[in-house]
């Protein structure tokens, strides 16, 4: 158990108020309290408030076991009590913290729904059930200051055996409740939350097209990059104007660049998708391929066109590769020399997606100045390395050379699998470059 969390239990147990004993606005330390209090529980029980108020009932009966015995003291338990109490591993001690949390008023309940949502996928049935009931009754209560940080507390136990039910219990607040709790959870720091929160803002409508697009373009998660995309694309027509898609086909993201590409023939545009040919990520190359297919415009001719040209987009001679012919093979040739390092590497690449491999006109681009073309030939030279000259290759290793160069040639010799390789091994286990004396040294497994 984590020290800060058991630190935290134990303040709140001496009676220190919730706010202070912990990070309210953490999700983390919740869940981590409630583990901590139980493990306090076992290891100092006598660190823990009385709980003589406590009147829960027996869960297993037996015809040998003596009734639950009530207890007539009536005082009340005070908030860090409570907050204990619902927590405590004695699940009698639970469900009774339960029933007193429900007779709180709003203001002084608001605090513990947290711990009454991990509640909801306790193990006993006498607890999880009041649980759920009372975070069904008080989440519409729950206004945008608190809802963020109880979402994340609910998503976090919703991957357990029995936490898909406060889920559930969420999603129809957040389905159902005001626009500002549902602005609250769209800029949370939890980014389940976030997930889930734009996964509802979009199936409400609640976010426009250009919201939409905007979110897409600008929000560094992945899956609610997809959320949004989806739902600025969807109200695209022909009536769309720039402000839906300009966000999505200027994001730094690949795959909203795409979906805004191919919301390009949704809108009747698809003139506009032949800038994207030459786009640095190959998805958006095949979208602006398929847009342009859609209204009978053939994309290889577009890139012979722009690999002919005196200056490129670095990833032309690669999308004339995805597209074109064996035949193209000549015209990457040529770019493999030209001044543009992004250009060379590119045409490597493309002359392995054609599957042309000549080993004596690939082999002196191992000496590149740039490390990108030198990556790439030696990734379409390592399937042919029996054929390469091991001397040469051991001459590139010389401190001599550039990283690139030594790092790639140390590749290719460990694909060749020659005999001295071993010896090579060790003459690197010591060199001053660090990922060939980390290659070295797994190869030899030391």
């Amino acid at each position: 158990m984590d020290d800060t969390h058991t630190a935290a239990a134990t303040r709140l147990a001496g009676g220190t108020p919730l706010t202070s004993a912990i990070d309210t606005s953490d999700a983390a330390a919740w869940t981590g309290l409630d583990l901590a209090v139980r493990e306090l529980a076992r290891a100092r029980p006598s660190t823990l408030p009385d709980h003589a108020w406590a009147t829960g009932r027996r869960f297993h009966w037996s015809w040998d076991a003596p009734l639950p015995t009530l207890n007539l003291k009536r005082r009340e338990p005070d908030g860090p009590e409570l907050a204990v109490a619902l927590c405590h591993p004695d699940g009698r001690i639970r469900e009774a913290a339960l029933r007193h949390a429900a007779r709180l008023p709003g203001p002084d309940l608001r605090p513990l729904l947290p711990l009454v949502a991990i509640r909801c996928a306790d193990w006993a049935e006498p607890v999880r059930e009041p649980a759920r009931d009372l975070l069904r009754a008080a989440l519409p209560g729950v206004g945008p200051d608190a809802i963020a940080v109880l979402a994340a507390v609910v998503l976090r136990t919703a991957a357990r055996r029995r936490g898909e039910a406060a889920r559930t219990v969420l999603e129809a607040a957040l389905r159902e409740g005001p626009v500002p709790t549902l602005e609250a959870v769209l800029v949370s720091r939890d980014r389940a939350t976030r997930r889930l929160a734009h996964r509802i803002a979009v199936e409400r409508r609640h976010l426009s097209p250009e919201r939409s697009a905007t979110a897409a373009a600008t929000d560094p998660d992945v899956v609610i990059q997809d959320i949004c995309a989806d739902g600025a694309v969807a109200g695209v027509g022909p009536e769309t104007g720039h402000e839906v898609l300009a966000p999505l086909l200027r994001s730094p993201y690949s795959r909203v660049r795409a979906a805004g590409v191919t919301a390009l023939r949704r809108a009747g545009r698809p003139a506009e998708a032949e800038a994207y040919l030459s786009d640095r990520s190959a998805l958006v190359r095949a979208c602006a391929r398929y847009v342009l297919r859609q209204y009978g415009i053939e994309a290889a001719p577009l890139y012979r066109a722009l690999c002919a040209g005196g200056s490129m987009p670095s990833a032309a001679p690669l999308g004339l590769a995805e597209c074109g012919a064996r035949e193209d093979a000549a015209l990457l040739w040529d770019l493999t020399s030209h001044p543009h390092p992004g250009v060379r590497a590119h045409a490597v690449a493309g002359l392995r997606v054609l599957e042309v491999t000549d080993v004596a006109r690939l082999t002196p681009l191992l000496d590149d100045p740039a490390p990108g073309v030198v990556r790439e030939t030696v990734t379409s030279l390592v399937p042919w390395a029996q054929r390469l000259s091991v001397p040469e290759l051991r001459a590139r290793l010389g401190t001599e050379h550039p990283r690139h160069v030594r790092v790639g040639a140390f590749r290719l010799l460990v694909a060749h699998g020659c005999p001295e390789l071993r010896e090579i091994a060790w003459s690197l286990i010591d060199d001053a470059e660090p990922k060939l004396r980390a290659n070295s040294r797994a190869m030899l497994g030391s």
